[in-house]
């Protein structure tokens, strides 16, 4: 790994680290936010529920501001401006009791989510050129490694206090936001010269674009239940943490193995799909419980290992290397919004199939809709060929 990492250019090399370290500041105090609110500050569960839910709106809701101002502004402005607005949220986190002040500070967390999210990935993609899965496949490491590592140190900061989380977490930020304004080269976005609104029209009519982010929608409600479902199913604070700590460890371990192996043996187009066909099988061992709980982590682990670095070189090739931060923005509101709805109707699910004494269902429903994006994909990859083979005949 240390190898492929020194092998990139050095701007790669600082958005990699930069992504290590935007994780560890987020994991170390999110996972301890809800209980700070509801317990430490005593807040209704409405008050905790809207402080929670604007942040996730001002991200999701967002991107598409966020990819279009970086294609217009640069890439490097916009993961400055997003990494010192964090540092503000993240500090009035901590300073504050009141809930709209609260709600100020996690608008403001969430926003900053949304200005450096797109601008970061279509970086990474421009400066890593033909090398653009490598580069994805190590993202995911770094990536992976700071989700790991920020709530360890956020546990052990919390037990002093929460408030001290939020500062060293704001301090964190701080110290990305000095490292990159002065050290990460200014990169040009890709505008189009037109109107933002032109853009806007340009990326929603984009046919193929849009079908491949709806059908990938799947594939993050699908790795999602490691969050919501395979907690419900545990019951088990210890066997969460293992399913966690699972999924993680597994992909900084892999990661680099399985996208080469894909790639060398499968191509671009049928990983994604064999990926998302693996993300819809890991459930079929969660019907059974306990020792199948973990099987289905490391499935989902794997499948996200196989889909994630094509997915992001996917993208900018849908994009034709046009307005490409724009359409990482559009992308990541619509797999936002996918989440979303699957998480409400997973809970439905859930619920209803154990009032009814079906507790295996939503399992089968979750396998069901992985295989179906699976299908989705390969069909859009085999018209895709077919329109390409028109167009040279």
């Amino acid at each position: 790994m240390i190898a492929q990492f020194r092998s990139f250019d050095r701007s790669v090399q600082l958005l990699l680290l930069n992504q290590f370290s935007i994780n560890v500041g987020f994991y170390m105090l999110m996972p301890y936010l809800a209980s700070h609110l509801s317990v430490t500050l005593a807040l209704a569960g409405w008050a905790v529920g809207l402080v929670l839910g604007v942040r996730n709106f001002a991200q999701q809701g967002m991107f598409l501001i966020g990819g279009t101002l970086a294609d217009r502004l640069g890439y490097k402005p916009l993961i400055v401006a997003g990494c010192a607005l964090r540092t503000g949220g993240f500090a009035l986190l901590g300073l504050v009791d009141g809930v709209p002040a609260l709600v100020i500070a996690s608008a403001a967390t969430g926003f900053a989510g949304a200005l450096f999210n797109p601008a970061v990935r279509a970086y990474v993609a421009a400066d890593a050129g033909p090398r653009r899965v490598e580069a994805f496949a190590l993202f995911n490491v770094f990536y992976q490694t700071g989700i790991l590592v920020g709530p360890l140190i956020g546990l052990a900061l919390t037990a002093v206090d929460f408030r001290l989380t939020c500062l060293v977490a704001a301090f964190v930020f701080l110290v990305l936001t000095v490292l990159q304004w002065r050290s990460l080269p200014a990169r040009a976005g890709s505008p189009s010269g037109d109107s933002v609104l032109a853009d806007w029209r340009l990326v929603f009519s984009n046919r193929r674009f849009v079908l491949f982010a709806l059908a990938m929608t799947g594939s993050y409600v699908l790795s999602f239940q490691v969050y919501l479902a395979l907690p419900l199913a545990s019951g088990s604070a210890v066997l969460t943490a293992v399913l966690f700590a699972v999924s993680g460890v597994l992909a900084v371990a892999g990661q680099l193995r399985v996208t080469a192996w894909a790639r060398a043996r499968l191509g671009p187009d049928r990983s994604l799909a064999a990926g998302m066909a693996v993300l819809g099988l890991a459930f079929l061992p969660a019907i059974h419980g306990g020792p199948g709980l973990v099987l289905c982590a490391a499935l989902l682990a794997l499948g996200t290992m196989v889909v994630f670095p094509f997915e992001m070189d996917k993208i900018v090739s849908l994009s034709g290397d046009r307005l490409v931060a724009t359409h990482y923005g559009l992308y990541n509101t619509v797999v936002g919004v996918g989440i979303l709805l699957g998480n409400l109707l997973t809970g439905v699910g859930f619920d209803a199939a154990g009032r009814a004494g079906v507790p295996w269902v939503p399992w089968l429903v979750l396998t069901a809709l992985g295989l179906g994006c699976a299908w989705a994909l390969k069909k859009l990859a085999a018209r895709v060929d077919s329109e390409v083979a028109g167009s040279t005949s």
